[in-house]
């Protein structure tokens, strides 16, 4: 399975392109960062960010694609701004007709590190570690985008052994 991790933002949207065999293991296919200019206007940033991201879905025909959800946030515009690049993805995925997989930031860490606290470190570190890269891809955005694909393909291999074994959870 191919999946396309997003961490979604108007400045800088970081993506994550990694190949899954089971749910378990994982292997980096290519990633990167899509960065809008502060001079323009949002209709623009959004349309950069869309553009970008269907680019992306045309180029690497992922299966799933994940996105960081948003649960919590200190700053009101910033999530409002967060939100809008998080639709433009939801919008891509439903348009290609891939199955969007929603994570949490806890889910992330939990998945990734095994422990929900887990620091953007640690984070790093672990997704070096399940991708066998030289070094913690930067900046912080490309790295939580391939944190998510992992989370995503995670998540959708447990939920897929649910629904063939609806039997187990009754």
């Amino acid at each position: 399975m191919r999946i396309l991790g997003i961490d979604p933002g108007i400045a800088c949207t970081g993506w994550g392109v990694v190949n899954s065999q089971g749910g378990h293991e994982f292997t980096v296919c290519d990633y990167g960062s899509l960065v809008t200019p502060k001079e323009d206007t949002l209709p623009l940033r959004l349309l950069a960010i869309y553009q970008g991201i269907t680019s992306l879905v045309d180029t690497y025909c992922p299966d799933l694609i994940g996105v960081e959800e948003i649960f919590f946030a200190k700053n009101v515009k910033t999530a409002i701004s967060v939100g809008h690049a998080r639709g433009v993805c939801l919008l891509v995925g439903g348009e290609k007709g891939i199955r969007v997989e929603e994570v949490t930031p806890l889910q992330v860490k939990s998945y990734i590190v095994g422990y929900g606290n887990a620091t953007k470190e640690q984070v790093g570190m672990m997704v070096k570690s399940i991708l066998g890269l030289q070094i913690v891809p930067e900046p912080d955005d490309v790295c939580d985008a391939l944190a998510i694909a992992i989370s995503a393909g995670i998540k959708r291999s447990f939920e897929d052994a649910i629904e063939r074994n609806p039997d187990i959870f009754s």
